[in-house]
Parts: C-alpha cells; structure tokens; sequence
C-alpha cells in the first residue's frame, strides 16, 4: 500500500499540486487520469520518489519514503518496478539481456539463477521463442510485455506504469492491460498506472483516481463511472461520443 498525505509541489511560485491525499490499494490497479495539466506526471515522479515534494508524506506501507536519505531511497528502489511509456528498452540488448539487465545491476545470483528467472519472466509475458530477438525485431506491443517483464523480474512491492497503452492498438492494450491486472493480483503488488486510455479506466480501473488543476477531483472504480454525478468526472471521461451514449444508455436503464 501506498499512501499519500497532504501532498503539495511548487516549482518556483507555481503550485502544481495543491494538497493530494490517498491511498493506492495493495493488489490493485490504481489509476491516475487527467487532462493534460492536472498535474499526473508530477504526481507520479513524486510517487516514485524522482522529486521531492514541497510538503506532505508519502509512505510506503509503514515507511515514510519523504524522510529517507539517499542511501535509503537507493536501497527502497530495489522494491520498486517501472514501466515507461515507451518500453525504454536498450537497442543494442536482446529480449533476454533487458530483462536480465536489472538482475545483473542489483543481484548477486550465479548465472544459472539468473537464466532460470529470465525464462520464468518470458512465460510470463507470453514471450517464449523471443530471448534472442532484439526491440527493433519485435512489435511494440511486444516490446511492452518485454519492459514488463523487466519491471517485475526483481519481484517488486510497488509497480509504476506511465502510460503503458501509448503507441498500441486497442486489442494489443487490452493484452497489456489484462497482463497488468494478472500480475499485480497474482504478486499481490501495489500498482499504480498513469493513463489516457478510457479503454483502461474501463476495464482494469479497480481504483481510480482524477486530477484536475492539481488537486484530487474524484475517487471511486470502473464501476461507479458511468452513475457518478461529478462534473468534472464526466467532462473527462465522456467526451467521446460513443462513451456519451453508453452512459445514457446505463442511466435508462437504471
């Protein structure tokens, strides 16, 4: 579990984030959503201990990670998995060699051990026959299930996802969303996932959470979407057409 208190970021006499408390739920997808400039990407940073903020916690379970020293913050991201949008692979490694990468970086294990969790990763992600293929020889969705393996081979507590839909057609984000939502309920991880995509909120949103103008607009999951009555909710998440008629639909047939 993740907890944020009270949650203020400034930079120089611009506040960004206005006061932010929640929680993101152990084994849960959490969700952040917002318009572009609601202040997501500063949030998260912060959540993954990148910035500092201005004032408030963030705990990580009974850990207060704003408290803790470079060595310390060094140490609690062994703990932590990340996805970055755009797979943030290394060209010049196989499929085999970026997942293994993190392993090399902070493990000890003899080289057998390492193999063994690489091949136990690429089951995983469904990506058995690719070990020896580079990100240039493989789809991005691929690539996405590769950054995903890599992100959860050290078997963290805490799994960030920035936009991990960007870039993929929807029945390939669907495949990520799917394979996100399976891990995190399997290894009982705290995810937290930065996203767009209302295919996402939609279908894995198990809690999310809507910024807008730097502070935390509405709380609630994929069910209590179409029924909420929160404006700025609405304005974000129906302004598509098609999801228009898919809640009047709903509330018609209440």
């Amino acid at each position: 579990m993740i907890r944020a208190v009270d949650i203020k970021k400034s930079f120089d006499d611009v506040e960004v984030l206005k006061g932010i408390s929640t929680v993101f739920e152990k084994g849960k997808t959490n969700l952040i959503i917002g318009r572009s400039g609601a202040g997501k990407t500063v949030f998260l940073k912060l959540l993954v201990s990148l910035m500092s903020p201005t004032d408030g916690d963030i705990w990580y379970d009974d850990v207060n990670i704003t408290t803790l020293n470079k060595r310390e913050l060094i140490d609690l991201r062994k703990d932590i998995g990340m996805l970055f949008q755009g797979s943030a692979l290394f060209d010049s490694m196989t499929v085999e060699e970026n997942i293994r990468f993190p392993l090399d970086m902070f493990t000890k294990k003899t080289k057998k051990e390492k193999q063994d969790r690489v091949d136990e990763m690429i089951e995983v992600v469904n990506l058995e026959g690719s070990n020896n293929k580079y990100p240039g020889e493989i789809s991005g969705g691929m690539q996405k299930r590769v950054g995903i393996a890599r992100s959860i081979v050290l078997n963290p507590k805490y799994l960030f996802c920035d936009e991990p839909n960007s870039g993929l057609d929807p029945k390939t984000s669907l495949v990520i969303d799917e394979l996100i939502q399976k891990i995190t309920r399997e290894n009982k991880i705290t995810t937290i996932i930065n996203t767009h995509d209302m295919n996402s909120v939609m279908e894995i949103g198990e809690k999310i959470n809507l910024l807008h103008q730097g502070r935390l607009a509405w709380v609630g999951n994929k069910d209590e979407v179409l029924e909420s009555d929160n404006e700025l909710l609405q304005n974000f998440i129906f302004a598509s057409p098609f999801l228009q008629r898919l809640r009047k639909r709903a509330m018609n047939n209440k």
